[in-house]
């Protein structure tokens, strides 16, 4: 049996990329030492796969900053704004990426979006009626060709045409109908000048085809690879899915000339169902994905290799895959040397497991699996007690009710009550929480980590920059102020740290978009608070203004989805653990004083299932009541903020008035607040502040910009609900760019008060 994976985490070990782009983009190396470094870190990959024994090994699933938006220049759908700036290719592609403000122009980047239900970030392709689809960048090529420079044969990658379509906004007259031919095409470009090279194996990833699919959608599908199939010639096509089963198309699937197709065994739930009712194809091979590509526990062998035995008497040709690249987990668990073995034991990342599908080969090639090493040694791990369960945090949600879910009084009496409370002007200013983490605040923390400085002078450097940071909200004027956070590292890894049932690792870095990586804490055990968490600083920061400060917390959702959680426990379970301690967080920022608590749910729709048959039941049945739990006990004066954050609202926008929080703030500049016209639509009823300008781009908004978007707003919104802020928190900017920023917001802000 072969061996294979989807793709492989493409920052490096230690985040060279992170570091090489970011010294580009201040001017302190060239594009050549830029793409030096990229090309290092491929050889690296490259190398540790081969030496694992894997067989397929995948080309281009390197990214400078995100594989869709590749794809958009591969086909030349790259906006006529950017080309009209004159850069040069890679300046241009990086233009799309974080947007451009000098010499050249001034341009917004390309909207953002989660990745189907991942904490990754796609660029959303952009078709203007200008755009003359064709193979324009071949890229993919020249990575296979390097890869067969150092003598690896690999199965090239790209982002298949379906999906690509599917992803895709369409700004002009033109809709997807008018793209399909010439995509297509661009893709038969693409296998022929592949085969001219010598490409054995194409991967083309349709991730899209897990999801609810109309007899329309599954039509485009047919058509685009009935054309591009027809003209393969001798290269082998392999059709990848993953994130899910592919119930609506897999006889389709199955009925057309791919040559391999791959079907994730680990989040799809039917996937097993479908390929034994419906017996595989003998002449296609099978990649089947049963070892988890999301999360960093180690893989059950005998689980997995019981699998396999049924996939096996479904289908005669099969590869051990992947669930999903390997992009979603960390690189490597030998730079972790402070997490003692006890916990090393259970983990696997990405380069572990390439170990793990290399083990299921062996096992399975043996004449009795008990006589393999490998396979006794991880039933032993299996059997073993890891003693994680904290009683009372499981008998405290056992005795939770349905009015522990309910807060009172109702929103409107509530909303009331506290207009007059914090008798704050209409268009309320204020900011969504973290403020930029500028070089000393990395060193003061480092230096801590390290010894080198006492608790105590770290202390006294946050309060000093606390201080700052309020002297610099008041003399901008914004209404409602933020102590800026700069004794957090992570909105989620913060939190973990002061939690009981948390592990945390030291470079365990996972890609989020572009330069963007976190550190994604492990839910070892059961969850549970030891101590006041935010209180401290939030009350200093009090201390020193009369205007609102807003206690900061992340929230039950967010803190579960952007951690790797355990895999012996519902997520529901996992969720009201953590919910029981950012409840007790939020009882006690009230009871010091705190008026306004925002508790983050930026990443709520994250683990929300792809198919909506499995809202409900599966996500929203639990996740709305843990935030909902969160804020119960609070007093009616104290308002209730949240935040959210690069996700499609649109089709869960009840649910999310259904968490009767006071105010909301959105992310929606990339999206030119398209969220507004759908708040309309479902007569929303929490206050509202839609992100006003992109944070996660260079670019200073002006003050008629962001009037603008307040004239939007308004359109759609009854004024006495909306409030101004950025679209997201201002952690990754520079005070250069985050203080004109704030300027021009509140002078916009002034200027709308003047007119009403």
């Amino acid at each position: 049996m072969q061996t294979s994976i989807i793709g492989y985490p493409r920052i490096g070990n230690l985040r060279e990329l992170k570091f090489a782009s970011e010294k580009y983009f201040r001017g302190e190396v060239s594009a050549e030492e830029l793409e030096k470094t990229a090309k290092e870190i491929r050889q690296y990959n490259l190398k540790i796969q081969r030496e694992s024994g894997l067989d397929f090994i995948p080309s281009n699933d390197f990214s400078f900053y995100d594989g869709v938006l590749d794809t958009a220049f591969m086909l030349g759908v790259v906006p006529k704004r950017y080309k009209d700036l004159k850069l040069s290719k890679l300046d241009t592609y990086f233009a799309a990426a974080r947007g451009y403000q000098g010499a050249n122009g001034d341009v917004k980047a390309l909207a953002m979006k989660k990745w189907y239900n991942t904490n990754y970030h796609y660029l959303v392709p952009e078709f203007d009626d200008d755009v003359i689809v064709k193979l324009e960048d071949t890229k993919p090529l020249d990575l296979f060709g390097e890869a067969k420079e150092v003598g690896v044969t690999t199965k090239c990658v790209v982002v298949g045409p379906f999906s690509f379509l599917k992803l895709a906004k369409y700004t002009g007259k033109k809709t997807l109908e008018d793209y399909v031919d010439s995509v297509a095409d661009a893709y038969i470009k693409l296998i022929e000048k592949y085969s001219a090279i010598g490409g054995e194996w194409l991967q083309i990833d349709e991730p899209s085809l897990v999801l609810d699919l109309d007899a329309e959608d599954i039509e485009l599908f047919e058509k685009l690879y009935k054309k591009i199939l027809a003209s393969k010639a001798s290269v082998k096509v392999l059709l990848q899915t993953y994130f899910g089963d592919v119930r609506d198309c897999y006889e389709n699937i199955i009925g057309l000339d791919f040559d391999g197709v791959g079907l994730d065994f680990v989040e799809g739930k039917k996937s097993l169902e479908l390929v034994k009712k419906h017996k595989f194809p003998d002449s296609k091979v099978l990649f089947a994905g049963v070892v988890n590509g999301k999360n960093i526990w180690k893989n059950n062998y005998q689980c997995t290799l019981n699998k396999l035995d049924e996939i096996g008497e479904c289908a005669k040709n099969v590869v051990i895959s992947t669930s999903c690249s390997l992009l979603h987990v960390p690189c490597t668990l030998k730079n972790e040397t402070k997490l003692e073995e006890n916990y090393t034991r259970y983990f696997a990342f990405a380069e572990e497991k390439l170990q793990e599908i290399a083990d299921l080969k062996s096992i399975l090639g043996a004449d009795s699996r008990e006589t393999v090493s490998t396979y006794i040694e991880n039933v032993e791990l299996f059997e073993k007690e890891r003693f994680v369960e904290n009683q009372e945090i499981k008998a405290r949600i056992a005795a939770l009710t349905e009015e522990d879910f309910v807060r009172k009084p109702a929103f409107d009496e509530r909303e009331k009550i506290q207009k007059e409370r914090l008798g704050l002007p209409v268009f309320p200013t204020t900011t969504i929480g973290s403020f930029p983490q500028t070089k000393d605040v990395k060193a003061k923390r480092t230096a801590l980590r390290k010894g080198e400085i006492s608790l105590e002078d770290y202390e006294g450097f946050v309060k000093h920059k606390i201080a700052e940071c309020v002297k610099i909200q008041e003399d901008i004027g914004l209404d409602v102020l933020v102590h800026g956070e700069f004794e957090r590292n992570d909105m989620v890894e913060y939190f973990g740290e002061q939690l009981q049932g948390y592990v945390f690792t030291e470079k365990a870095w996972v890609q989020s978009y572009g330069t963007r990586c976190v550190k994604p804490p492990i839910v070892w055990g059961d969850v549970s608070r030891k101590d006041a968490m935010t209180v401290k600083w939030s009350s200093y920061a009090q201390r020193l203004t009369d205007k609102p400060m807003k206690g900061m917390l992340t929230g039950p959702v967010t803190i579960l989805n952007w951690s790797f959680p355990r895999e012996d426990i519902s997520l529901k379970e996992s969720a009201f653990q953590i919910a029981c301690a950012i409840r007790e967080e939020v009882l006690d920022l009230e009871a010091a004083g705190i008026s306004i608590i925002q508790v983050d749910e930026a990443a709520l729709r994250e683990k929300l299932p792809l198919r909506k048959s499995d809202w409900n039941e599966d996500y929203l049945d639990w996740a709305i009541p843990a935030f909902r739990y969160v804020h119960t006990g609070v007093k009616p004066e104290t308002q209730i903020h949240t935040h959210m954050c690069y996700s499609e609202f649109a089709d869960i926008i009840g649910a999310i008035d259904d968490m009767d929080a006071d105010v909301i703030t959105f992310e929606a500049s990339r999206s030119d607040l398209s969220i507004l016209e759908v708040l309309k639509a479902s007569n929303f009823r929490t206050e509202v502040g839609p992100g006003v300008y992109d944070i996660h781009s260079p670019r200073i908004p002006s003050k008629d910009e962001i009037l603008e978007a307040v004239d939007k707003m308004r359109e759609n919104v009854e004024t006495s609900k909306l409030w101004l802020n950025p679209d997201c928190g201002l952690k990754t900017r520079g005070y250069e760019e985050t203080i004109p920023s704030l300027k021009n917001m509140v002078l916009a802000a002034k200027e709308v008060r003047a007119d009403i």
